[in-house]
């Protein structure tokens, strides 16, 4: 059977909640109907639906790519504007949390997913020697910088840091930053370009498209999911106003296009005919990325029995004790002999011993 030539590598599942609109059945089927050979999960500063995911596409025959939209805060100067030379360098003013601009990460190995734990974590918890955990999720670029073994990247369209500066009109800091984030992932940032007909994305796509031939950058060609087709755009916008406080009828909030559904590859190739490189790269990064990502066993913490001692043997020793006594104050008279207080006790330890095998 012949595959679609294009893959969607910016996808939101339900799991990027309150936003996202797709479950994940919903996404494999999706791929499946449009005969898309693999499929990118980005949840919004989460991995919620990984394994889900991971384990519903693979048995339907769908290559899944594990990834992650994480939110890269942004340092301002004095006068307000970004800084990105040194974005994550220094400590904000006070404890609000800066604002954000959304980049993608994709996992091509299993260090790359351990690193996108990583900074997930970190984007909750903060850095270590901040004095309390961020007001809302999101990590320094420095701290990108740190974790970036078996990952892609790609620069997060005009609404990511890179074209938030360009929309700034700050090219000189835009290319700044691009070449620091080339830094960071030598051959493997894509420059991404969107087209759901939003103004900001036609203002930046040009910039966008000189800063990458210029710095010799690839470009790949994204459109951002939040629900299966137009005809949920309505209902989506609503989700959107319930999840903002928000009125439908506001003209102040936060709006998404009907092209935020999950196209097909022909819709897509015809979206960026003058572009086919672009939505050739999905392609490219499809066969970079194909790990698959397998649960594991729950790793617990070591626990200090003595010397001599394993924990199997704690737990058989506090769980002996423990229904020593309460047979002893529940069950067990006081003018019991002992062979009668050997056999009353005796099916309960023998339950003991059947449920610590």
């Amino acid at each position: 059977m012949a595959h679609a030539d294009f893959v969607h590598l910016r996808v939101h599942s339900a799991y990027s909640l309150s936003e996202g609109a797709i479950p994940v059945k919903k996404m494999v089927e999706l791929c499946v109907t449009k005969k898309m050979p693999a499929c990118a999960i980005t949840d919004t500063n989460n991995l919620f639906g990984a394994l889900e995911f991971a384990g519903t596409a693979a048995k339907d025959g769908v290559q899944p790519i594990i990834g992650c939209q994480l939110s890269i805060s942004r340092e301002k100067t004095g006068g307000g504007q970004g800084d990105p030379a040194g974005m994550g360098a220094g400590k904000a003013a006070s404890h609000a949390a800066p604002e954000a601009d959304p980049v993608v990460l994709l996992a091509q190995s299993d260090a790359g997913y351990r690193n996108l734990l990583k900074l997930i974590s970190l984007a909750y918890l903060g850095e270590a020697d901040a004095p309390e955990p961020p007001s809302d999720p999101q990590v320094p670029l420095s701290a990108l910088e740190q974790h970036t073994e078996g990952l892609i990247a790609l620069t997060g369209g005009a609404a990511g840091p890179v074209g938030r500066l360009l929309l700034d009109g700050q090219m000189d800091d835009a290319r700044a930053l691009l070449e620091r984030l080339a830094a960071a992932y030598p051959g493997r940032l894509y420059v991404e370009l969107m087209r759901h007909g939003l103004d900001e994305e036609r203002r930046t796509e040009p910039l966008f498209l000189d800063l990458a031939y210029d710095l010799d950058l690839p470009i790949v060609a994204t459109n951002e999911c939040f629900f299966p087709d137009g005809a949920m755009h309505e209902a989506h916008d609503a989700l959107i106003c319930i999840a903002e406080g928000a009125y439908v009828s506001g003209s102040d909030r936060r709006r998404l296009s009907p092209d935020h559904g999950f196209k097909s590859a022909t819709e897509m190739r015809a979206l960026f005919a003058d572009l086919p490189e672009a939505v050739d790269n999905t392609l490219v990064i499809a066969k970079r990325t194909a790990f698959l990502v397998e649960s594991i066993a729950p790793i617990l913490p070591p626990f200090d029995c003595g010397e001599n001692r394993t924990e199997e043997d704690e737990l058989r020793a506090q769980a002996t004790a423990g229904l020593q006594a309460r047979l002893d104050s529940q069950v067990l008279a006081p003018d019991m002999d002992a062979a009668t207080r050997e056999h009353t006790a005796e099916p309960y330890l023998r339950r003991l011993d059947y449920e610590l095998k």
